[in-house]
């Protein structure tokens, strides 16, 4: 029988196969819809039984574990397990593949391919957060990423070749960087006289010569943080960002980016902590670096789609600050901005394909009183900005929040200089926001925009679904904090142990 973890892989792929026996449009979305709310029923399943382990006194690090033997000579297994983060990265996924099948109805340009892609895509990411074993989560990242090639360059708009190349190269060099890193961890993995071994937690038990992590812990950390738009390697993200489609765009910005600040918390920091203090402070200078450039880079832009690239270059920049930080409270608010970061922007794209699927631009100076004509879609949008600006009752709020007090914990001037800069940037995120607010929303119509198409069910039921989810996170903090900080405890005291 398979196990409840095994089928977040095994759905996708009957779905691709679903995709294939079937013909016409309606099938296509009506198969990827299924697959899509199997998926979402499966996490909440997963949520369920993860918290009613919990209850009943479970406290291993990973629940619902399976080691299979995989590749014997090299001691490689098909190895997983989740905890607390992991079902929320997982439920995450599910709502953005969910989501982004809604927002997707109406795509009539190979639909089969396209959501054949998609899902494939999901299916690496879903294995990418079930993995504990390096190799094994490779070759799910791997998965992850080469989907994005064809989404962009064949289903995206303006320079989609270009921009699909970038990232791909962009992405596949960040590659050779983690499997660099990874090969460096697997050699250094018996200095205690074991066998050699790709598995987090028995590489958790050996001690890394110190020499091997200050050499190979840049590797990882980097390998991890391109896909996380670190600066100054996040220049595919705003161009690929641009030219893919919505759900593309949706999914990249909303769980794809995820990788970068969940692979470096589980795996970089945990097997290498003394590489890790070795580097913080450099790395540290370039995060802080990148939250200020993303949201002044966002106050030039004009178009819509790079306004929220750049927004999420800033906003995913918090997360690798506060991983760098290295203590309990940033380290949830890192997990909480990644969580919150996914249901927003997901939430912009999407919109952003609502106004441009209308008015055929994304040029914000083109536009103005769209609130008039398109409420809901205008109503929708305030919300996003708020949330993004960290309007308390928002998920925005609740994950800032954790990340500014946790770096504050830091008594030092270095840090504190830090920490005040990255806080500054909330004022600049503020005024790029309400910037495109006023202008796109607000004052009269612009004339060739006053008789657009309502917005569509499926276009409600997709946006519907992400505010639901960023509201609840405000609503309720302690309870996605709490399950976050369980799991964060026994990672963060191997840093400071």
């Amino acid at each position: 029988m398979i196990d409840i973890l095994t089928l977040f892989v095994v759905v996708p792929v009957i779905t691709v196969f679903g995709l294939m026996f079937v013909k016409g449009k309606n099938n296509f979305r009506l198969v990827a819809l299924i697959g899509s709310v199997i998926q979402a029923l499966m996490s909440f399943n997963l949520i369920y039984q993860f918290l009613a382990e919990r209850t009943a006194g479970n406290k291993a690090i990973m629940l619902f574990t399976k080691d299979v033997i995989w590749f014997e000579p090299m001691n490689i297994h098909y190895s997983i397990g989740v905890d607390g983060i992991s079902i929320l990265m997982i439920m995450l996924t599910s709502i953005i593949v969910l989501t982004g099948v809604f927002i997707s109805w109406k795509v009539d340009d190979l639909p089969k391919e396209f959501f054949v892609s998609l899902i494939v895509l999901a299916s690496g990411v879903y294995g990418f957060f079930i993995s504990v074993d390096l190799f094994t989560m490779f070759v799910f990242y791997e998965i992850a990423v080469i989907p994005m090639y064809l989404l962009i360059g064949i289903w995206g708009t303006g320079p989609r070749e270009y921009a699909a190349m970038k990232l791909t190269l962009m992405l596949m060099g960040a590659s050779a960087l983690l499997l660099v890193g990874i090969l460096g961890v697997y050699f250094n993995s018996n200095a205690d006289g074991g066998a050699l071994t790709f598995n987090l937690f028995e590489i958790g038990k050996v001690s890394i010569p110190e020499s091997a992590q200050i050499v190979f812990f840049p590797f990882l950390f980097i390998g991890f943080a391109v896909i996380g738009a670190f600066f100054p390697f996040h220049t595919w993200s705003p161009d690929g960002h641009a030219s893919a489609p919505t759900a593309v765009s949706m999914l990249h910005a909303g769980v794809l980016m995820k990788l970068g600040g969940y692979g470096i918390f589980r795996f970089a920091m945990y097997v290498m902590p003394l590489g890790a203090h070795y580097w913080a402070d450099i790395f540290m200078v370039f995060a802080v670096i990148g939250v200020f450039y993303g949201a002044l880079a966002a106050i030039k832009q004009t178009d819509l789609k790079y306004i929220n690239a750049y927004s999420s270059v800033s906003h995913l920049s918090l997360v690798l600050l506060a991983l760098l930080m290295m203590n309990e409270i940033s380290w949830k608010g890192a997990m909480l901005q990644s969580l919150s970061h996914g249901f927003i922007t997901a939430l912009f794209f999407a919109l952003i394909g609502i106004i441009y699927g209308r008015t055929h631009t994304r040029i914000v100076t083109k536009m103005s009183g769209l609130l008039n004509v398109i409420p809901v879609a205008g109503a929708l949008y305030v919300i996003a900005g708020m949330a993004n600006l960290g309007l308390p009752g928002f998920s925005g709020f609740v994950a800032e929040m954790n990340i500014f007090v946790g770096a504050f914990q830091h008594a030092d001037t270095f840090h504190r200089i830090i920490t005040i800069l990255a806080v500054s940037s909330i004022v600049v995120t503020a005024v790029y926001i309400l910037r495109v607010v006023g202008m796109i929303l607000m004052g009269p119509t612009t004339p060739e925009f006053t008789n657009l198409p309502k917005i569509a069910w499926y276009e409600k039921t997709g946006t519907y679904i992400l505010v639901l989810f960023i509201t609840l996170i405000g609503i309720f903090p302690f309870w996605w904090g709490g399950i976050i900080s369980e799991s964060v405890t026994p990672f963060i005291e191997k840093l400071i142990n």
